[in-house]
């Protein structure tokens, strides 16, 4: 009797020590989203909701953001691990901080190009770049297209435009009052928000600032520089495993938008399906992504993205495009090999 009560007793011990092995080789991750749990939260949600970061030995906790210039404050004072921002504020910070000690990295890109378009109502008589002059545009302050709309005006030539601020819930809802002419934002944001108001897409003008003149890259995965030094192989066990749920969120849209609704039951199921495809559409599986690889940049690119940046938003410092990306750590091109042929 003894016997099997020690036997059964070192059998216990051996799984909690197995277990406890198993957590120990685990690496936790606190990942801060650009927004809340949308359509585009799938690239990452799927991921961890298939086991792709679990099997690699990656315990990643997602949470919920409220903008890009959030993200890369939350990663540079170390309360997050990684994240997803726009690289234009990813630039700024860099630029406007240059002796903050842990400045956040751009380790691969996931919208080769900014979302950011000029959304205007057809009864407003707007129907190019340059119908824009002297009209009253609208966005929230820290808004990506607002923000580098002077790029966007001056590939343009547009000039006179007055702004008017509001919070990001009334943007959509001023411009279908009439109180502003236009709008900027993303363009998988706003479109479907305006739809939600009762305007017809047909009723709509969207001026997508890649198709006009603006090469500004878009959304990118984001690191502390501690992580990157201090576990690389967490880093590129994290990109590979986000890399795979990527495919599978290309090819399966509808299926991925569950895991958003896992995590915010609330959620319009068809609208956040529309919502991703359309960043689908129009930002991950774009020309330039295609032909740059998916994941990647392209130095002179980038380098002129820098340059517009510094301009547009006065920094405090010329953005150094050296400091801000490190394509180092992402997997093969095979294993990057994600998008669909056009």
């Amino acid at each position: 009797m003894k016997t099997r009560v020690f036997l059964k007793s070192a059998a216990v011990l051996a799984a909690v020590l197995a277990f406890a092995s198993a957590q120990a080789q685990t690496t936790p991750i606190k990942f801060q989203l650009d927004w809340r749990f949308e359509g585009p939260a799938a690239l990452f949600l799927t991921p961890a909701a298939k086991g792709y970061f679990k099997d690699a030995k990656l315990d990643v906790a997602v949470d919920a953001g409220n903008g890009s210039g959030g993200a890369v404050t939350r990663v540079a004072s170390g309360a997050y691990d990684m994240g997803f921002a726009d690289l234009a504020a990813l630039m700024e910070f860099h630029a406007n901080n240059p002796d903050a000690p842990n400045k956040p990295v751009a380790i691969m890109m996931v919208y080769n190009d900014t979302p950011a378009s000029v959304m205007a109502l057809k009864k407003s008589g707007i129907k190019k770049p340059a119908d824009l002059n002297g009209k009253k545009l609208g966005a929230p302050v820290f808004d990506a297209g607002r923000r580098a709309f002077p790029i966007f005006a001056k590939a343009n030539s547009i000039s006179g435009v007055q702004w008017t601020a509001m919070d990001p819930p009334l943007r959509e809802t001023m411009l279908v009052r009439g109180d502003v002419d236009a709008i900027t934002g993303f363009t998988f944001t706003s479109l479907l928000n305006l739809e939600a108001r009762g305007v017809k897409a047909e009723d709509i003008v969207v001026l997508p600032y890649p198709d006009h003149g603006v090469k500004l890259y878009g959304n990118a995965i984001i690191a502390s520089p501690k992580l990157l030094k201090d576990n690389p192989a967490a880093v590129k066990a994290f990109l590979l495993a986000f890399a795979k749920g990527m495919k599978d969120v290309i090819g399966n849209p509808a299926a991925a938008i569950q895991d958003v609704k896992a995590r915010d039951g609330i959620i319009n199921v068809a609208l956040e399906t529309r919502r991703l495809q359309l960043a689908i559409d129009t930002v991950i599986n774009s020309a330039n992504a295609r032909a740059e690889g998916f994941g990647q940049v392209n130095g002179p690119r980038l380098s002129l993205m820098a340059s517009q940046v510094s301009d547009a938003y006065g920094t405090k410092t010329r953005v150094n495009p050296d400091a801000i990306w490190n394509g180092s750590f992402l997997p093969s091109k095979a294993e990057l090999n994600v998008l669909p042929k056009k």
